[in-house]
C-alpha cells in the first residue's frame, strides 16, 4: 500500500503584535453609555435588551450594567433572545446557547425571553419584508446590544452589528430565512432598508455598539440613538476593520487550526482569516491564499454545531464524532450555504491528519513548505510557522520570534503537544 503520510517540517513559535486600543473598564463604559439612553425609558415600562449567540468579551458583566441602568429608571428589564436560527431554531436551543454564555436570569437578575415565532411588520418598496419576533411585542422599549464587526459571508457598509441584530436576530426564523435567501451583494442593502422599517415601527429607543480589538478586548462601547444608528454603525464598522488580526503571511501551502467553533466565528472558522467563502457563484477572496486547511477539533462551546467544517480540507475523527448534525444542518440550510456543512477527509489522530496533508504537498522542495499553525481563527497573536515563513517574517515590525525551529511534537495518542500561550488557551 502506498505510504500517504509525510512528516511536518520544523516550525518555530512567533508572537504578533496588533493595534490595541482598549477600554480599561468596559462595565463602567456601558453604564456611561446607557445614561445616554435612559432618559428615553419611562418608569413602569418593560425594556427588552437583546442577547445573542456570540461570545462577546465581558458581555455578561456589561449586560448586568445595562440591566441595572434600566432598573434604576423604575423600569423592568428583560433579555430578548435575538439570534435568528441559531440555537437550533427553538426556544429551548436558544436558552441552551445563552446558558452556555452565562446569560441567565440567576446571573443577571432579569427574565430571559426566548421565542421562535414572529410576524411581518412591513415591507420595502421592492418587496423586502421586515420580520419581528413575537417576544418583541411584549416590551415597551427595545435596546439592541451587539458587537460591530466584519461579517464572514458578505461585505458592505453594514455587516455584523446593530442592524443585523434587529433584522436577523430579532427577525427570528423569518428574518434569517429572508436574509440568507438573497445573493451576497444584496445583503447590506437588505440590512439597511429593513432596519429603517424596524426603527420606524418598533419602540427602539437606541442601541449599544461594541467594538473589539485583535485581542478580543473591548475597544469601544458606544450608545447609538435611532436617528443616527445606521450612519454611526457604518463609521464604526470601518474602524473595526482596521483592528482585525491577520495571519503572518498571505500565501500559504497549509494552515493548521487547532479548534473551530461558533464561539470563535459564526462560520466556525473566520472566512476573513482563512480566505475561503465556498459560496456557489461567489468569487473567493483574493487574500489570503491557502492551498490546504486542516482543523483538528470542535469547541465544547459550539454544542456540536460544526458549521464551517466544509471550509476545511482535512480534519480528525474526534471532531467528526462531536458533530450535532441537526444543529449543523439547520444552521446551513437556513443560510443556504450547505457546502459549509460538508465533512472533509478525516483521520484517526491529529498526527495522521497533518501528515496526510503533507503528503499532498510532497512535490514541494525540502524546506519550502509554507505552513502556519494557529489555535483558532480568533486568537492570532501566538502561532507557529515553518522555516519558509519564518525567513519572511523574522525581523518584521510587530513580529517576535519566541523560539527556534524544531520538530513538531506529538504525544503518545498522536495529538499535538504544543503550547500557544495565553491567547490560545
Amino acid at each position: 500500500m502506498t505510504d500517504t503520510r509525510r512528516p511536518l517540517p520544523r516550525m518555530a513559535r512567533i508572537r504578533q503584535t496588533f493595534a490595541r486600543p482598549r477600554v480599561e473598564d468596559p462595565v463602567a463604559a456601558m453604564r456611561e453609555q446607557m445614561r445616554i439612553l435612559t432618559p428615553h425609558i419611562r418608569p413602569g415600562s418593560t425594556v427588552g435588551l437583546t442577547v445573542g449567540s456570540r461570545g462577546i468579551s465581558r458581555i455578561v458583566d456589561m449586560l448586568e450594567a445595562a440591566v441595572e441602568a434600566v432598573r434604576d429608571c423604575g423600569a423592568t428589564p428583560v433579555l430578548l433572545a435575538a439570534m435568528g436560527s441559531h440555537g437550533g431554531g427553538t426556544p429551548e436551543g436558544q436558552r441552551e446557547v445563552l446558558d452556555s454564555l452565562g446569560i441567565t436570569e440567576a446571573r443577571l437578575g432579569a427574565r430571559v425571553v426566548t421565542c421562535a415565532t414572529g410576524r411581518a411588520i412591513g415591507s420595502t418598496p421592492d418587496g423586502l419584508v421586515a420580520h419581528m419576533l413575537d417576544s418583541a411585542f411584549g416590551v415597551d422599549a427595545i435596546i439592541p446590544i451587539n458587537r460591530i464587526k466584519t461579517h464572514t459571508s458578505f461585505k458592505g457598509c453594514v455587516e455584523s452589528g446593530l442592524c443585523k441584530k434587529l433584522v436577523v436576530g430579532l427577525g427570528g426564523p423569518g428574518g434569517a430565512g429572508q436574509f440568507h435567501s438573497l445573493g451576497q451583494s444584496q445583503l447590506p442593502r437588505l440590512l439597511v432598508d429593513v432596519a429603517r422599517i424596524i426603527l420606524a415601527k418598533m419602540p427602539v429607543i437606541g442601541g449599544v455598539g461594541i467594538v473589539e480589538n485583535a485581542y478580543e478586548e473591548t475597544a469601544l462601547v458606544r450608545a447609538l440613538l435611532p436617528d443616527a444608528m445606521i450612519e454611526e454603525e457604518i463609521r464604526l464598522l470601518a474602524w473595526s476593520k482596521t483592528l482585525m488580526p491577520s495571519l503572518p503571511a498571505d500565501n500559504l501551502h497549509g494552515l493548521i487550526i487547532g479548534e473551530m467553533g461558533k464561539n470563535y466565528s459564526g462560520t466556525g472558522m473566520d472566512t476573513n482569516i482563512i480566505g475561503r467563502l465556498r459560496l456557489t457563484g461567489e468569487p473567493e477572496p483574493e487574500s489570503p491564499r491557502i492551498r490546504y486547511v486542516a482543523v483538528l477539533d470542535l469547541s465544547e462551546a459550539s454544542h456540536g454545531n460544526a458549521t464551517g467544517l466544509g471550509l476545511a480540507d482535512f480534519t480528525t475523527q474526534r471532531l467528526v464524532d462531536k458533530i450535532d448534525r441537526r444543529a449543523t444542518y439547520l444552521n446551513n440550510l437556513t443560510t443556504t450555504f450547505i457546502t459549509r456543512a460538508f465533512i472533509p477527509a478525516y483521520f484517526e489522530t491529529e498526527r495522521e491528519t497533518l501528515e496526510t496533508m503533507m503528503f499532498c504537498l510532497r512535490s514541494l522542495p525540502p524546506g519550502t513548505a509554507r505552513l502556519v499553525m494557529i489555535p483558532n481563527t480568533l486568537y492570532l497573536s501566538d502561532c507557529y510557522v515553518s522555516e519558509a515563513v519564518l525567513a519572511e517574517v523574522a525581523g518584521r515590525e510587530g513580529i517576535e520570534v519566541l523560539g527556534p525551529l524544531r520538530d513538531v511534537p506529538f504525544d503518545a495518542a498522536g495529538n499535538l503537544a504544543l503550547h500557544f500561550g495565553e491567547d490560545g488557551r
